[in-house]
């Protein structure tokens, strides 16, 4: 079994690349970390990056839990994780084939999100969110444009349509 992780700031079509591949490459399964609720997970993203971005501060030991579960059972052929940190978190590491970073531009991903999570909301509430995007989230995304994507051994680029990027994820992990 090969495990292949996909990473992306927040709403760059992780989500949606995993769901693709899924759809694509029979035998395959998926873990979704936002699936998961986390010891350790940060709430104050800018304080995380001042204090020197620890990835290994979140407590992954229900996600591992999962994979070795998984990769025991021997019933698929690859695992995909939508999973954020690539290789730069030491618990989940050890388990990662292949790491696969979606470079979505933040204009982009910040509107997806907006899009996606905000579709009833007013517009103060759309303008408090954008506040905290530039005063708080946005240095967390340019951190993982710093760690995560140069830690992968791919970079697709997402800003491409989502059929492109997974017919590009697929030939990847097909090449495996």
């Amino acid at each position: 079994m090969k495990i292949i992780a996909i990473a992306a700031v927040t709403a760059g079509g992780k989500t949606t690349a995993v769901n693709g591949i899924k759809h694509r490459l029979k035998n395959t399964q998926s873990l979704h970390f936002d699936d998961y609720s986390f010891e350790g997970a940060v709430k104050d993203f800018h304080k995380w990056v001042a204090d020197g971005a620890d990835y290994n501060v979140w407590n992954l030991k229900p996600l591992e839990d999962d994979i070795i579960a998984i990769k025991n059972s021997g019933n698929c052929e690859y695992l995909v994780l939508d999973y954020p940190f690539a290789y730069c978190h030491h618990m989940i590491n050890k388990y990662i084939d292949v790491a696969i970073f979606i470079d979505t531009p933040l204009d982009i991903a910040l509107v997806r999100r907006i899009l996606r999570d905000m579709s009833n909301s007013t517009g103060e509430e759309i303008r408090e969110e954008l506040d905290g995007y530039l005063k708080y989230s946005r240095i967390a995304y340019e951190q993982m444009l710093k760690d995560i994507l140069p830690s992968s051994d791919y970079v697709i680029d997402g800003s491409l349509d989502a059929n492109k990027i997974i017919d590009e994820l697929v030939k990847i992990i097909e090449s495996m």
